[in-house]
């Protein structure tokens, strides 16, 4: 799949989304921040980063913005509308929206990777309505919600 993408005048030395190893499902987004300016993120704060890219997605997909799953773990700090949705009508600046979890502060500087984007199809659908809930259909789960599967 082609992807258009635009990179912001300010984002020009930085790379393109890319896979850290052939066979990875999520592509590396990067802070596109001032090279002399780097932000920092206390515990509970959050940050709108950007990446300085634009994007034409093609219709029927969307990008999904997701966590790095490094950065949760080491530091705390993910996605806080994990998966964030870029949807193909959207043309503006791609923008990661992060936040500190962890206990200690977290600096985020030009480059660093900051999250994950994935493309992703997006089916047409129809609603069909039905008269009552038996309509639907059992299932093994059936009317069971939280926790009904166990933990």
């Amino acid at each position: 799949m082609n992807i258009q993408v635009y990179k912001l005048p300010y984002a020009q030395d930085l790379p393109l989304p890319s896979r850290a190893t052939p066979h990875s499902a999520g592509m590396d987004l990067r802070a596109a921040l001032p090279a002399d300016q780097s932000v920092v993120l206390l515990p509970g704060d959050r940050y709108l980063v950007p990446t300085g890219l634009a994007m034409a997605i093609p219709v029927g997909f969307e990008a999904q913005i997701r966590p790095r799953s490094g950065l949760a773990l080491k530091a705390g700090v993910t996605v806080l509308n994990a998966p964030g949705t870029i949807d193909a009508d959207y043309r503006n600046e791609v923008m990661v929206l992060l936040v500190n979890h962890g206990q200690t502060p977290f600096e985020i500087r030009r480059g660093d990777r900051i999250a994950q984007m994935l493309i992703a199809p997006v089916p047409e659908c129809s609603w069909i309505p039905v008269e009552n809930a038996d309509d639907l259909g059992d299932t093994e789960r059936g009317l069971g919600g939280y926790g009904s599967t166990g933990m």
